[in-house]
């Protein structure tokens, strides 16, 4: 007699799979890796080498010591590196990169049972925990280069360091449109040419890899409060292609695992994180504050799918007694 088997819902499967995903994303990344090797010459392709290779020889490795299935071939390991990579200066030492790596895959992913089970993005955890513990290292820009040679660390400010204050329409940007557009200018690798990483971002969309939800509303709640604050077009283009959040916005903020599932939810989750962010930038102590914005909504994620969870349609609820 055949048997029945009984599983819950959903019974019809996609296409789609973690590999694939992430596939997905590493062709989105490839732009912006590119870019920034030919932006900051042969120290970019290290640390993106290095980078990648340690996450996938940390994930591998555990999942041997710990005798659990190998995981390394969904690619996430690969998307990880890439993605700490990108928050990494060029002139780092070649230990901060491994360390990190470390960071992201064993300590935030791993250990809280792999994929789809850690509480944050690994790399940002991961760029935080760096920039605590190697502010010095962390915060030494470069010049971009002009050809493909190894560069010693010539330091130069980032768009959103540089020694200036835009409080109006009176203050001189001390980088043009065409810079922040094309990298040519200090910052992490992955984060200084916007159309590299608008063109990544186009590909995740056209791929529905990710929906533009989030990064349409983290980008916009901060060209908002900018606009008001600045009161100043200029200053909020700016501000909106410099430093990390066309990155953070279209790669970390939309991560499966760390990101609120209903549409509800990302729209409250994105508006966090712009919120945050324009307060850090402006307030803070930081010139940047994409990673931290986005990894205190990562913690609150669980919340927000709690509040904006679908309410069953045809759902009784129960009535207590009254207390006589």
């Amino acid at each position: 007699m055949p048997t029945l088997y009984v599983s819950p819902s959903p019974h019809i499967s996609g296409e789609d799979s973690t590999r694939r995903v992430m596939a997905a994303v590493c062709i989105a990344l490839l732009p912006a890796a590119v870019m920034s090797c030919v932006i900051f010459g042969i120290n970019a392709l290290i640390i993106l080498v290095t980078c990648v290779i340690s996450c996938v020889l940390f994930e591998g490795l555990f999942r041997v010591i710990t005798k659990k299935t190998q995981t390394i071939g969904d690619l996430s390991a690969v998307v990880t590196g890439l993605i700490l990579a990108m928050n990494l200066p060029s002139s780092v030492p070649i230990y901060i990169p491994i360390l990190g790596s470390f960071f992201a895959i064993v300590i935030v992913k791993q250990l809280f049972g792999g994929i789809g089970q850690n509480f944050a993005n690994p790399a940002i955890t991961a760029r935080v925990f760096l920039m605590i513990s190697f502010s010095a290292q962390m915060t030494k820009w470069t010049i971009p280069v002009t050809n493909f040679t190894q560069l010693d660390a010539v330091t130069a400010p980032t768009p959103l360091a540089a020694d200036f204050l835009i409080s109006g329409t009176d203050k001189v940007l001390p980088f043009t449109l065409k810079d922040m557009l094309t990298g040519f200018t200090g910052g992490c690798l992955g984060e200084t040419c916007a159309i590299a990483l608008l063109l990544g971002g186009l590909i995740l969309i056209f791929t529905k890899t990710i929906t533009p939800t989030i990064p349409l509303v983290y980008i916009g709640t901060v060209g908002i409060f900018t606009l008001i604050y600045t009161q100043s077009l200029a200053a909020t283009l700016y501000y909106l292609l410099g430093g990390g959040l066309l990155l953070g916005a279209i790669f970390m903020a939309t991560d499966y695992a760390t990101s609120p599932l209903t549409e509800k939810g990302k729209i409250i989750f994105a508006f966090g994180c712009g919120a945050l962010t324009f307060l850090i930038r402006h307030f803070a102590g930081f010139p940047e504050g994409v990673s931290f914005s986005i990894l205190i909504m990562n913690l609150l994620t669980p919340m927000i799918d709690r509040f904006t969870a679908s309410r069953p349609i045809g759902i009784i609820t129960e009535k207590k007694e009254a207390v006589k």
